[in-house]
């Protein structure tokens, strides 16, 4: 059990996604016993075990996806041949097992300005790990964002790829908020999006948005289509983004965003 724990800490201090699987209940005769438990990592290796076979199988898939969607669930197990006629299993009990998806959703903002700022500490707040890029070293400093878990100073397209290189949990976790100075910059991302999005593994980031208004977004998103990005990308896109709470200020703007960023997940 031990070795669980530490596996979970480590994992934890990488950042990487995991799904832990626990015997909540069981009743007559049963290869697992009660609280016996089961680490899944993203990769879909395992640590300790929850009974084996077949059984094991199903709470592997279930965990993976727990994973992808972030949410727990309680699988429940009748082990008699009637249903897994192929299994050999013949013990007749029953038992529950809870997957639970130990997940640390990222958020990566382009932009460093006073909106970003507001917008880190209400994430973090709520336990997302947050990274801030900008092209302009004194706006992605952790003098600025202190409460950021990275900063990231250089050129968009270095930070395109940096948001879009999501390791081993994926893109599934990843939320991106483009919140640039300027409406060249929110362009130029959301293509080198687009672009870096149709070379890769077909997988999307959990949630994009752009700040803006619906004039920038109908301007932004004419001369996007005019340079050949795909009609499906930018469907994908929310702006204006964030919780229609009649936002104003930047802290509201980073509070309607973070709440739509907790209904999302």
């Amino acid at each position: 059990m031990q070795a669980i724990w530490q596996e979970l800490i480590r994992l934890g201090e990488r950042g990487e996604p995991a799904a832990l699987c626990t015997i909540v209940k069981t009743q007559g005769s049963t290869p697992g016993k009660q609280a016996m438990k089961m680490l899944v990592r993203a990769d879909g290796s395992i640590l300790g075990t929850v009974g084996g076979g077949c059984l094991e199988a199903e709470v592997l898939e279930a965990a993976l996806e727990a994973m992808r969607d972030d949410r727990p669930t309680t699988l429940a197990f009748a082990l008699n041949e009637r249903d897994y006629p192929d299994s050999g299993l013949v013990c007749g009990g029953r038992l529950e097992i809870y997957v639970e998806p130990i997940v640390e959703p990222r958020l990566f903002i382009f932009g460093g300005g006073h909106v970003a700022e507001a917008l880190t500490r209400i994430a973090t707040l709520v336990g997302f790990h947050v990274t801030v890029a900008d092209d302009r070293p004194a706006f992605a400093s952790p003098e600025r964002h202190p409460e950021a878990a990275a900063t990231l100073a250089g050129p968009w397209d270095a930070a395109v790829e940096a948001a879009l290189d999501a390791g081993p949990g994926g893109l599934a976790q990843r939320y991106l908020v483009v919140a640039t100075r300027g409406h060249q910059d929110d362009e130029d991302i959301l293509r080198g999006l687009a672009d870096g999005l149709a070379g890769g593994s077909g997988e999307a980031p959990r949630y994009l948005g752009m700040i803006g208004s619906r004039a920038k977004r109908v301007t932004i998103f004419k001369n996007l289509a005019a340079a050949g990005v795909p009609e499906a990308f930018l469907d994908t896109v929310r702006t204006p983004m964030g919780l229609d709470i009649g936002a104003r200020t930047h802290e509201e703007i980073a509070v309607s965003v973070v709440a739509e960023l907790i209904q999302l997940r």
